[in-house]
């Protein structure tokens, strides 16, 4: 009877580590498939004929619309560069270089996955509608409220994401480098 008892606690102990580290794994996305630079995350084989189990579990539980790696590569950040979650109260910046890219896209979205921009502002902001310095640099904001030059407008929100989406980066086929370089982002204000 004790050996039972045994066997049954030790096949709980089993199967409640493996599905907790499973969700955390597709919860986070740092454990099995995924690739973080700083505070962004991506799927570097989602977009592949062959994505690995991880990928596949994860994208079922998005509402992600996955590109060919051809054609691009999405990163998101949930946190800011200090590890915050970003919140819907303050005034984020963005600077640092993008990795080579045909062009980019830079939006929020919410928990469900919905863009949280306001109904009558553009949802996505462009790089090539950015003003840029004289070296080439751009610096975004991402904020509720009015911000000086670069500005993503969003939607006050408790906490969000942010999904910055590189199209025709055709040098991600080899994204196990380590030397890839992603743009910093860092809380300015909070009201």
């Amino acid at each position: 009877m004790r050996d039972l008892i045994n066997l049954l606690l030790a096949i709980l102990v089993a199967v409640g580590v493996g599905f907790g580290l499973s969700y955390y794994a597709l919860d986070r996305g740092v454990i099995v498939g995924a690739r973080q630079v700083g505070p962004w995350v991506t799927w570097p084989s989602a977009g592949t004929p062959t994505p690995d189990p991880y990928t596949r579990a994860y994208l079922a539980r998005t509402p992600e619309l996955v590109l060919n790696v051809a054609e691009g590569i999405a990163f998101t950040a949930h946190t800011d560069s200090a590890g915050e979650p970003f919140s819907g109260n303050c005034t984020y910046r963005l600077d640092g270089s993008t990795p080579q890219a045909a062009f980019w896209t830079l939006y929020a979205i919410n928990a469900a996955g919905e863009i949280i921009t306001p109904a009558d502002r553009a949802t996505h902001l462009l790089s090539t509608q950015l003003v840029r310095e004289d070296d080439n640099s751009a610096i975004v904001r991402v904020s509720a409220h009015m911000a000086p030059g670069n500005w993503l407008e969003i939607a006050p929100a408790d906490t969000f994401s942010l999904v910055l989406t590189l199209y025709d980066a055709a040098e991600f086929a080899g994204l196990g480098k380590t030397d890839t370089i992603m743009p910093e982002i860092t809380r300015e204000a909070c009201q």
